[in-house]
């Protein structure tokens, strides 16, 4: 029998992703992507002797890559190099105060001894809590397409809906870490996780301190060679099993007849397709790829985008060994910061500024005796109130004062100066008003809010990536990548695991013994 086809709408990792698991299941996969290169937002961009990725610069829960190209069959050569990063992150606060946070239990324990020694055993018990909420939510929110009801309707699944309250809903992020911790430095630290998915921890429901479990306790890693090798190996294995990657194929419509696919109308020419998997963002998809859905494109529109950024990529003449692979500048009023970004809709006037330098893992990514900067800002997406060339002259000058304030007066060492806005998110992307990770998590509802892996209203129509469930991410892109590819085979009568098995796949993987670091926190 013929086999079914796929067609795929972009190229970023969700899609990538569900490529290489579709083709695996015996499809016909067809992958359409509208630049040039591969990846999405997760990309790369060389020049003058530096190399930077322009988007996700670590990566956490890497058994779900590892799972990914154990299912493909891939030799250790064919796999991405996942190395851990130590620290994690460096912290600078704005009384010139440094953390460098950790994994590492001992190491962890020695910075808690210098900066912190009163929150030691706050410290213990927030991370209690946070892998209470992971055991009560991660079967459910991130590893289970949610609007599936057969899924949830399980002895496995089930269970969690009445672990509902266990998740910490009703708090906001920042509630609950300020009820573990008093320094304000230390609640500013892990109120910044909420960022992770581009939201406001003032707003965003306390489950989102799964991150700092995340973080923490599983680890957080680097691909060697940059973290656009993912996307290398991904595309050079989805077309070892017989993927057709397509670049600078523009897909202008989604064609269906009587609600189900028909097709797709690519570069002018109609390509007829069994199935679409839909990769790129969900709202600009109904917007202007889907006709005839108005009633949709108003829900979704209805809905807070996330948090857009403002990059400079910097190529620096010199070294500086005061910083790390990963460093935090924060602003003095987070809260500020915040109001500045999601309810005033401008730019902060005291940005956090996040430092990624990966030429201190892999020199070859600068020129010698040079760093590649990678430098990021949240900013609010695109309202129409903001002049993005003035202000990204403005941030700049704000970014470079800061810095000299923490004795980095880097202004005369830039050779080299690239920069991204929330503008070039939706023009090379087509993010929904440039925002970076699809819709906001604002508001305790925004796990159910955010639009299906299965259409309900256009029958074989598919939808993965950040904007979609489970949400915004490296794991979580991918997993919404293995989630619509494996409703599409269950549609034909494939056989595919239902979710991962999280608990196979950690009991493989190293993770820190909450006990143990108790011990090691506590002198036990």
């Amino acid at each position: 029998m013929k086999a079914k086809t796929v067609g795929i709408i972009g190229g970023g990792l969700s899609s990538l992703t569900a490529a290489v698991r579709l083709a695996g299941m015996g499809f016909q996969v067809k992958l359409y992507e509208k630049n040039p290169m591969l990846g999405g937002k997760m990309n790369q961009f060389i020049q003058d002797g530096f190399r930077f990725d322009t988007g996700p610069s670590l990566l956490t829960m890497p058994f779900i890559v590892e799972e990914l190209f154990s299912f493909a069959g891939a030799t250790r050569d064919q796999s991405p190099d996942l190395i851990p990063v130590a620290p994690i992150c460096k912290y600078f606060f704005s009384d010139k105060s440094e953390f460098s946070a950790y994994s590492d239990g001992k190491r962890m324990n020695r910075e808690f001894n210098r900066l912190f020694p009163q929150e030691k055993k706050k410290y213990v018990d927030f991370l209690k809590y946070c892998e209470r909420i992971f055991n009560a939510s991660a079967e459910l929110f991130l590893f289970t397409p949610l609007h599936e009801l057969k899924k949830i309707l399980t002895p496995k699944i089930f269970p969690a809906l009445l672990k509902f309250y266990q998740i910490d809903p009703f708090r906001t992020v920042s509630q609950a870490i300020h009820s573990y911790f008093t320094d304000p430095r230390l609640i500013q630290l892990f109120c910044r996780y909420a960022t992770y998915n581009g939201s406001n921890p003032f707003k965003a429901p306390a489950t989102l301190n799964i991150i700092s479990y995340v973080e923490y306790v599983l680890g957080g890693y680097y691909i060697r060679g940059g973290m656009y090798q993912l996307i290398e190996k991904l595309s050079k294995l989805a077309t070892s099993l017989g993927v057709e990657i397509h670049t600078s194929s523009f897909v202008e419509k989604i064609k269906y007849q009587h609600q189900q696919v028909t097709g797709l109308v690519v570069n002018n020419e109609f390509i007829q397709t069994d199935y679409i998997l839909c990769g790129t963002d969900v709202v600009e998809a109904f917007d202007r790829l889907i006709e005839g859905q108005s009633r949709t494109i108003t829900k979704l529109k209805a809905l807070e985008p996330s948090l857009s950024g403002l990059v400079f990529l910097w190529g620096l003449r010199g070294k500086h060994p005061q910083l790390k692979h990963h460093n935090i500048f924060f602003s003095k009023n987070y809260e500020e910061e915040f109001q500045q970004i999601f309810r005033k809709l401008q730019t902060p006037d005291d940005p956090t500024i996040y430092i990624a330098i990966s030429s201190k893992n892999d020199p070859g990514h600068a020129p010698a005796d040079c760093e590649n900067w990678f430098v990021l800002i949240n900013v609010p997406y695109l309202n129409g109130r903001i002049d993005w060339g003035d202000q990204t002259n403005r941030m700049k000058q704000i970014i470079l004062q800061k810095l000299k304030i923490f004795g980095l007066d880097i202004g005369s060492h830039i050779i080299f100066e690239k920069t991204i806005t929330p503008e070039d998110f939706l023009r090379i992307y087509r993010s929904n008003q440039g925002s970076i990770y699809g819709i906001s998590s604002n508001s305790r509802m925004t796990a159910f809010k955010r639009h299906s892996n299965r259409s309900r209203q256009i029958k074989n129509l598919y939808f993965a990536g950040g904007s979609v469930h489970p949400g915004g991410g490296i794991p979580l892109v991918m997993l919404s990548g293995k989630m619509a590819s494996e409703l599409i085979a269950e549609n034909e009568g494939i056989h595919a695991e239902a979710n991962i098995s999280m608990n196979e796949w950690l009991e493989k993987h190293p993770k820190i013994n909450l006990q143990e670091l108790a011990n090691q926190f506590l002198n036990v």
